[in-house]
C-alpha cells in the first residue's frame, strides 16, 4: 500500500507497526503506542496523519487536564450576550493523545464516548464526530512517577497495543542518516484523502469470514477465559475487534476474504493488553504475550477444504 511506503520513508524499519496501525484505521479502530521514549511514537502517529489529508489533532495530557480541555465547552461571550460552544481538540480526524497516563482518571474518562459512540456529549447536547477517527494514545510503560495506570475498561476501548521497540544497529544508521542533514517528516506528501479512507472502512465489510474462522478466533478468544494463569480473558469486544482487525489485514494483502494466518498475526497486539494476569505476573507484559503464543499453538488451524466456503 502506498500509504505504507510513504510512512516508511520517515520511520525505519518498523514495517510491521506501520501495518497494525494501517489495520486499526482502517477496522476504524483505536491504538496505543507503548514503549521507552525516544522509539519514535509521536514521530509514528505524525507520519500517519501527514500522510492522509486529514485534520490531526495533539493532546498533550498532564495531571492538570480538564476534561472540558479535550472535549469543549460551552462558553458566555461578554460581545453578544450569548453562550457559544468552542470545540475541543477531540473533533478532528486522527488525534493524538500523548502521554494519555499523565492525566487523572476523571480526564481520561472523556475519552470514553468520543472512541466508542464516535460523538461527544457537552451541556447534554451531543455533537457527531466526524470520520474517519482515530484515537493514537502514547505512553511511557518505564515512567511511573505522575502517571495515572488506565483502567482495564478503557484499555478494552483500544483495539490494538503497539510497542514500537529499539531498532537495530543498521537502521539506527539509517535514522542518522535521515534525521541528521534535516526533518523528513516536513517533506512527507499526503497520499490519501479522508473520502478515500472512507471508502476503504466501507469495502472492510465486504471481506468475508468463512464459520470455520469465526469458530478460530474464538476459541482463541474463549481459551483466555478458562486458562490457570489468567484472572480475567478477552471480552467480547476483544473478539469483535480481532476479527474486524483481520478483515482490515486481507484488505491491506489484497485479499476479499479472511485466513487463519490474519487471526494468529493479530491476536498479541489485540488481546495482549486486554487479559489480566495472576497478581505475581500482572506486571510482565511479555509474560502476557507468551500466554497467548501457547494458546494459539493448542487450537488446531481450520484446514483450507474448511476454507474454501467461504464464496458459498
Amino acid at each position: 500500500m502506498d500509504i505504507a511506503n510513504n510512512v516508511g520513508s520517515v520511520i525505519v524499519g518498523k514495517e510491521q507497526v506501520v501495518e497494525q496501525l494501517l489495520i486499526a484505521l482502517l477496522a476504524s479502530g483505536h491504538v496505543i503506542l507503548e514503549d521507552v521514549p525516544g522509539t519514535g511514537k509521536t514521530l509514528l502517529a505524525k507520519s500517519l496523519a501527514q500522510s492522509l489529508d486529514c485534520e490531526m489533532r495533539r493532546i498533550q495530557f498532564t495531571a492538570d487536564l480538564l476534561p472540558s480541555d479535550v472535549t469543549g465547552i460551552n462558553f458566555y461571550n461578554q460581545k453578544s450576550g450569548e453562550f457559544e460552544m468552542r470545540k475541543g481538540p477531540i473533533f478532528a480526524n486522527i488525534v493524538l493523545a500523548d502521554e494519555l497516563n499523565r492525566a487523572t482518571p476523571r480526564t481520561q474518562s472523556s475519552l470514553l464516548e468520543c472512541m466508542e459512540e464516535r460523538q461527544v456529549t457537552i451541556d447534554g447536547v451531543t455533537y457527531p464526530l466526524e470520520q474517519p477517527f482515530i484515537v493514537i494514545a502514547t505512553q511511557n510503560p518505564i515512567d511511573n512517577h505522575g502517571t495515572f495506570p488506565l483502567p482495564e475498561a478503557q484499555l478494552d476501548r483500544f483495539m490494538m497495543r503497539i510497542s514500537m521497540g529499539y531498532p537495530t544497529a543498521d537502521e539506527e544508521l539509517e535514522i542518522m542518516r535521515r534525521f541528521i542533514p534535516g526533518n523528513p517528516l516536513a517533506e512527507l506528501k499526503t497520499r490519501l484523502g479522508r473520502a478515500e479512507v472512507a471508502e476503504l472502512q466501507q469495502a472492510l465489510r465486504r471481506v468475508h469470514v468463512s464459520d470455520d474462522t469465526y469458530a478460530y478466533a474464538i476459541a482463541i478468544v474463549s481459551a483466555t477465559r478458562s486458562h490457570s494463569d489468567l484472572s480475567f480473558g478477552a471480552s467480547p469486544r476483544g473478539a469483535l475487534q480481532l476479527v474486524r482487525a483481520s478483515q482490515a489485514r486481507a484488505l491491506l494483502k489484497g485479499r476479499d476474504f479472511v485466513v487463519p494466518d490474519d487471526i494468529k498475526a493479530l491476536v498479541k497486539p489485540v488481546l495482549a493488553h486486554r487479559i489480566i494476569l495472576r497478581d505475581a505476573m500482572r506486571a510482565e507484559a511479555r509474560r502476557a504475550e507468551a500466554l497467548l503464543d501457547a494458546i494459539i499453538a493448542g487450537i488446531p488451524v481450520p484446514t483450507e477444504s474448511a476454507l474454501e466456503t467461504r464464496r458459498a
